[in-house]
């Protein structure tokens, strides 16, 4: 180890540590045309306390989902990788012979990674309490976040994408419904993977010969709230009509696409009444929003999976929504409900100060990095990056961010690359950004912590100087 602190400290003197690039990753920024001025770079060795590579390093930068690493870390050293989120179930009636007499309270407390099974579990315990029927209606407490906790603003004009849901303190599968897109042999199946009632698919896509490629771009979709005029005839007792036209190749296989059809609470009410009815349940209510009574009585409460787990979902498939509710878990833990972002932001910046980094060009919006004004200097991630590693959270929090060529975001990058298996980073990418953030370990096996952000219109054509980056961490001592 004293060789290798010697060897890094030689390249400083040589003046490897300044703003020189290396040549492959500026020639693919040059290929690119991508300005070196518009890039944003910080290497350093988890074992060393100044970096190898900076580059524009004190710049603030837009970090797109990179922006996740510093609300996830946060969180991890904050709350601990034991934090659970629970959910609440209450009455304000009696129970008797099966039957509850009254409503049923949901209370969430903004579980991020509340699915369509775990609502299951809720029920399925709500049934082994003796409950069969519902006289009265379904309430739903959100008050553990403020009412209007984001902007209400969709972050593009893909209102109804997944990524564009707003928080909710009782969040259902992201309240996102997934469909499945299958080619067979007389034409191109669409399917909801969690099938609700409510949801009705016109289906246009016609079957095509030759390679998937950009398949997105070949197809396009249309949703019509029921009672407009366009849905004409179509299924009455749906809510919502989508429609999907186009061409899909055979070679596709198997393909997703999340939308967000409806809001938190007609998401979770739908949910509730398809589950409860397929557990046997009896229910004619309906939806209210308010607080827990004064005179109801608490049923049962249930856990969601451990902190350590639910960062995984968050950093391996940048899940925006999962992120915005973290930064608000830590809001309300840290400064009491209503949660709000401006107190999970003040808690990340309180976190930093204590710990000896002081960000001063840091900028917290939502935590997710879906933001045109968060920000964050290469610098400033690298150092936290460094004492990430040295903190008794590394393990899940590494163990967070995808694998590069096996998993997540970086899947099928550098898959034929030495370095193929061997790095942990978080990629990020809006209109104008491109980032990728983490750890790589070297051929020689020691590992270095890697930052490059880049914010020019021409960023999303960086991809190939980002590899070229990696590798080049890779080669080092």
């Amino acid at each position: 180890m004293k060789k290798f602190t010697f060897i890094v400290s030689l390249m400083l003197l040589s003046g490897l540590a300044h703003a020189e690039l290396p040549k492959t990753v500026a020639a693919e920024l040059a290929q690119s045309g991508v300005p070196a001025s518009d890039v944003s770079i910080y290497v350093q060795a988890v074992d060393s306390r100044v970096p190898i590579l900076s580059h524009y390093a004190d710049k603030s930068m837009n970090p797109a989902s990179v922006m996740k690493m510093v609300t996830t870390n946060a969180a991890l050293d904050l709350l601990t990788p034991a934090y659970r989120w629970k959910t609440e179930l209450y009455q304000d009636g009696l129970i008797k012979d099966g039957v509850l007499n009254g409503n049923l309270i949901i209370k969430g407390y903004g579980d991020p990674s509340f699915k369509v099974q775990d609502f299951w579990r809720l029920l399925m315990s709500l049934k082994q309490a003796g409950v069969e029927k519902i006289n009265g209606d379904l309430l739903i407490d959100k008050s553990y976040f403020a009412d209007d906790v984001d902007n209400g603003v969709s972050f593009d004009d893909e209102k109804w994408r997944a990524y564009n849901a707003k928080p909710s303190a009782f969040s259902v599968n992201g309240r996102s419904t997934s469909f499945r897109f299958l080619a067979n042999e007389i034409g191109v199946s669409v399917n909801q993977e969690f099938e609700l009632p409510e949801v009705a698919i016109v289906n246009h896509m016609k079957r095509v010969d030759g390679d998937c490629g950009n398949w997105r771009g070949r197809m396009s979709y249309d949703i019509q709230p029921y009672g407009s005029q366009s849905v004409g005839t179509q299924n009455k007792a749906a809510k919502a009509v989508v429609s999907f036209k186009g061409i899909y190749a055979a070679d596709c296989g198997e393909r997703y696409i999340e939308l967000s059809l409806f809001d938190d609470t007609q998401y979770a009410f739908f949910t509730f009444k398809k589950l409860w009815r397929e557990l046997g349940g009896s229910f004619d209510g309906k939806l209210k929003l308010q607080p827990v009574p004064a005179n109801a009585k608490k049923l049962l409460e249930q856990a969601s999976e451990p902190l350590g787990t639910v960062v995984r979902d968050i950093n391996k498939w940048s899940n925006n929504l999962m992120a915005r509710q973290l930064l608000l878990t830590l809001g309300a833990e840290k400064s009491g409900a209503p949660a709000t972002m401006q107190k999970g932001a003040a808690a990340i910046q309180d976190w930093l100060s204590t710990n000896g980094l002081s960000f001063k060009g840091l900028v917290i919006e939502n935590g997710s990095g879906l933001s045109r004004v968060e920000r964050i200097s290469a610098e400033h991630l690298g150092k936290m990056l460094v004492r990430a590693y040295l903190s008794p959270v590394m393990p899940e929090y590494m163990a967070s961010m995808p694998i590069l060529s096996l998993d997540g975001t970086v899947k099928h990058r550098l898959e034929e690359s030495a370095v193929n298996g061997r790095a942990h980073l978080k990629t990020g990418s809006i209109n104008g950004v491109s980032s990728i953030a983490g750890y790589v370990l070297s051929a020689s096996g020691h590992r270095y912590v890697m930052v490059m952000l880049v914010n020019h219109p021409n960023a999303g054509a960086s991809r190939d100087a980002q590899d070229a980056l990696v590798e080049w961490v890779h080669r080092l001592p």
